[in-house]
């Protein structure tokens, strides 16, 4: 069998370009593959916690398989080293043999940028100007990069809770030629905002639904267990709903699950996914001021049509 190519974050980087991304994964979303349910293994590790396989399969019949295999070892961190690590493998879809291996932790963070920003597309104001940034790791950059490529922003606001991340996060983003100014005051900057993004691993509220404008878009990542959330009770029954897919939102986002286990909302509160959104089966957005929420825990499809951008990037489509 011949060597098959490994792509590295740098070469994704360098490939997955916003713009593009977001095209392939509305045209994925819209696509009619195959996406079985994630598979998690939990694997005892003797004197620290379990760690989790987690494996993501996806395929279009005939023409290509992918799949992502994903582990999170909690006892990294005492080892220095990151707790998530990733791979993905693409198949030929004829012959099954191998086409390449990619780094799965880049492709993820790119596409789960790419899937809010294609959200955004739709049930964000089209002349949304401001966003304000919750959470200043390393999703932030790709976040800020994927809405701007979508949206006329202007200016972007970053909130974390401890100063010194804010400032140091805002000053090497400036470094790159992104408007980003940090901001102590979360309501005030939050009441300014056209689109605001989470991606925290908060387990209490951050954005609370009193301080949305009309017209304002809340784009939450971060929570991505039943026990965690970013927005309050008042924010989901405030806003439209909407989400990745319903299968994974209404089963892992705490911002769906916790006021849907305490009666606030039904599953019927969430309008469209985002199948439904690229398929044209529903608008989106339907005036100016309408409050709208999107809810993001990630599917296989991201990945898949990340990928296969990816190889037809470098003339193996």
């Amino acid at each position: 069998m011949p060597q098959i190519p490994y792509l590295d974050a740098a070469q994704l980087d360098r490939l997955l370009d916003y713009p593009s991304l977001v095209d392939a994964l509305r045209d994925g979303f819209a696509a009619d593959w195959t996406v079985p349910v994630r598979h998690h293994y939990s694997i005892p590790i003797k004197g620290e916690p379990d760690q989790t396989l987690l494996l993501m399969p996806a395929w279009d019949a005939g023409e290509a398989i992918g799949m992502k295999l994903a582990t999170i070892t909690p006892g990294n961190g005492a080892r220095g080293l990151p707790a998530v690590n990733a791979v993905y493998l693409l198949v030929d879809g004829p012959t099954g043999q191998p086409r390449a291996l990619m780094d799965g932790a880049c492709l993820t963070v790119r596409r789960t940028a790419a899937a809010s920003a294609l959200a955004a597309r739709y049930l964000a104001r089209k002349n949304a100007s401001v966003m304000l940034m919750v959470g200043a790791g390393a999703l932030s950059r790709p976040f800020i990069e994927a809405h701007r490529s979508q949206h006329p922003i202007t200016r972007v606001m970053l909130w974390a809770r401890k100063e010194e991340q804010r400032a140091a996060k805002a000053k090497e983003l400036n470094a790159l030629g992104l408007p980003v100014e940090p901001v102590a005051d979360l309501e005030q900057a939050a009441r300014a905002a056209d689109i605001i993004t989470c991606a925290t691993l908060s387990t209490t509220p951050l954005i609370k639904g009193a301080w949305l404008r009309p017209g304002t878009h809340l784009d939450l990542v971060g929570a991505f267990t039943p026990e965690m959330r970013e927005s309050d009770d008042e924010a989901v029954k405030r806003a439209s709903l909407f989400c990745d897919t319903r299968a994974g939102a209404l089963k892992e986002g705490g911002d769906l699950v916790i006021p849907l286990k305490a009666g606030i909302i039904t599953e019927a509160a969430v309008k469209a996914e985002l199948a439904e959104l690229a398929r044209g089966q529903h608008k989106g957005r339907a005036s100016d001021q309408e409050i709208t929420l999107f809810k993001s825990v990630g599917t296989a499809v991201e990945d898949f049509a990340a990928a296969r951008l990816a190889m037809a990037k470098i003339g193996h489509a």
